[in-house]
């Protein structure tokens, strides 16, 4: 294995400033201290797109929304763009095609993941077979996992999952890859004032998981809350966070009232990912408004990368 290391930060904090309204989440993993300086972290630069819900309501409001998000990404620059989920509304299978052209005309590669409204039947049917898969893309592996119900708002994971999940991780620990896993229902436990729907069948599971593949695990991402940008960090220094719903979002009015931090911002919008030496930066972008807001929030006292650790452009091929 290689001796890159996923480092923890020993303080942390947040700033609320007036200005951009750019959510910033600053990491200093420890590769860009590794004794492989020349294999140092590329740029990366991805799209987060969650809950469209085109149907919702059997009215067009939601198509509407998706096809201004769409036009906006269309014109953005990024390697590829991740759908977390909940992609019509209560299983509409007429609304897949319709999801699918306004997708197509942006020009971008989608990865998508299904919602708690997305049968898996029609998941196959319309965009992907099979559902549980990894793409590497640079020095990232990206696991995208089914972890949702339509039966249900709870988050489920299988033994079988968490077995093939396995696998997928030591590869990725063996190529000197650094993991970030994709699905829709957040694995963090929430409660009171929050909705309370989390994986349960299976967490214990998972995060033993994410324990074992620590120092690879860089990221869990997901969908369904419609809370704009909520986070946490305390389970193995890894970063948990939720995207924002390009259909609609309530202020659930967090902060003070709930562990993790929950962003300012709840208009309709997606999220530009940027990694570059170290640091990830996280801009939320309204639909049809400018990206300026009242706050931003950053970890402060970051050291610097060190010197002449130049990133690395060459793609690997996606699986």
């Amino acid at each position: 294995m290689s001796d890159h290391r996923y480092a923890a930060l020993t303080r942390r904090e947040f700033v609320t400033m007036a200005g951009a309204g750019v959510a910033v989440i600053l990491l200093r993993p420890a590769w860009t201290l590794a004794k492989d300086s020349k294999q140092a972290i590329p740029d990366l630069r991805f799209i987060v797109v969650s809950d469209t819900h085109l149907g919702r309501k059997n009215r067009k409001a939601s198509e509407r929304k998706w096809t201004q998000a769409a036009s906006q990404i269309a014109k953005s620059k990024c390697d590829f763009v991740l759908h977390l989920g909940d992609i019509v509304d209560g299983g509409r299978e007429a609304q897949y095609p319709i999801y699918k052209k306004i997708r197509d005309s942006t020009g971008k590669k989608f990865y998508e993941v299904p919602g708690n409204h997305d049968p898996q039947k029609l998941f196959e049917k319309y965009l992907r077979k099979p559902v549980d898969m990894v793409f590497d893309h640079k020095r990232f592996r990206f696991i995208l996992l089914n972890n949702t119900r339509t039966t249900s708002h709870l988050g489920f994971i299988t033994p079988k999952q968490l077995a093939w999940m396995d696998k997928r991780c030591a590869e990725a620990a063996a190529k000197g890859l650094f993991v970030i896993v994709c699905a829709h229902v957040p694995f963090h436990t929430n409660k009171n004032p929050e909705s309370g729907w989390y994986v349960r069948a299976g967490q214990k599971q998972f995060y033993a998981l994410v324990k074992k593949y620590r120092d690879r695990i860089l990221m869990i991402m997901g969908g369904h809350f419609h809370n704009g940008i909520r986070g946490w960090r305390d389970n193995e220094e890894v970063e948990e966070i939720l995207f924002p719903s390009v259909d609609y979002n309530f202020d659930r009015r967090l902060t003070g009232r709930a562990p993790g931090y929950n962003l300012p911002e709840f208009r309709a919008g997606y999220v530009l990912v940027e990694i570059d030496k170290g640091v990830m930066t996280l801009k939320y972008k309204p639909v049809g408004y400018p990206v300026k807001v009242s706050k931003k929030y950053r970890m402060t006292k970051l050291p610097a990368p060190p010197s002449g650790d130049g990133a690395t452009t060459r793609a690997a091929k996606a699986d």
